[in-house]
């Protein structure tokens, strides 16, 4: 068999059994990936975004839908959509997300995982205890924890739960597409609380649904939020091998 990259074609022996990549970079772009919350102010450019944009695109879709809308802010369109964020969260205005994303009630080992984030993120920002630090570090999501560029991710209300999925490998491509450039990201969920507000930001039509949102930019190396130790469950606890 033949492993293609944009420019060769590396041989691979189909007997060889050797766990070496034969493409170590991109094993490094995943393993190396993790959510930054805090950025540089440093401008990123249109033509560095839409570079992202070009080689996610080539994620896979079922019968090659490409289901993804993508909404790029920056500017004083970015600090619109904040403001009303903010205000509807300040507001204690209900969350009306147009979909589900966490299960209503938390159960092991999904619960205990999200408590070991929260104290390991909450700690390094130094809010562990204080309910107002809690909050102030919460809201930073909402100012794309001062990203200079937000990308927001809509999918038409017509379509299925695979194009759902097929979305949600186009945003891991932008993810892995953006390091290629020197630039880092944060999915969140918690873009997509208010969809209303983001729709009437953006106008956007009241039938594409708000999946997330991705702040992208460059990542401040200075900042304890970004270099708290990660954790990923073994293989084998995930893993049934059927022979």
């Amino acid at each position: 068999m033949t492993v293609q990259t944009s420019s060769d074609v590396v041989p691979v022996d189909a007997e060889d059994d050797r766990v070496d990549p034969v493409m170590p970079d991109v094993i490094d772009a995943i393993t190396g990936r993790r959510s930054i919350r805090a950025f540089l102010d440093r401008p990123v450019s249109m033509a560095q975004v839409t570079a992202v944009l070009d080689a996610a695109r080539w994620a896979p879709s079922g019968a090659n839908m490409q289901p993804w809308d993508v909404h790029v802010v920056q500017g004083a369109t970015k600090a619109r959509l904040t403001r009303a964020l903010l205000d509807a969260r300040n507001a204690g205005t209900a969350e009306t997300a147009d979909y589900q994303y966490y299960p209503t009630t938390w159960f092991e080992p999904f619960a205990a995982r999200r408590v070991a984030l929260g104290v390991q993120m909450y700690r390094a920002l130094g809010a562990a205890r204080s309910p107002a630090a809690r909050k102030e570090s919460w809201n930073r999501n909402y100012d794309f924890f001062g990203a200079p560029v937000g990308l927001l991710f809509f999918v038409d209300a017509r379509l299925e739960t695979g194009s759902w999925v097929d979305c949600g490998m186009f945003i891991q491509n932008v993810m892995l597409a953006a390091r290629a450039y020197g630039l880092e990201t944060c999915p969140q969920a918690s873009l997509a609380e208010y969809p209303d507000a983001v729709r009437s930001v953006l106008g956007v039509a009241a039938d594409r649904r708000l999946i997330c949102g991705i702040s992208l930019g460059h990542p401040d190396p200075a900042a304890p939020v970004n270099a708290f130790e990660r954790s990923r469950v073994p293989v084998e606890s995930f893993t049934r091998v059927h022979d």
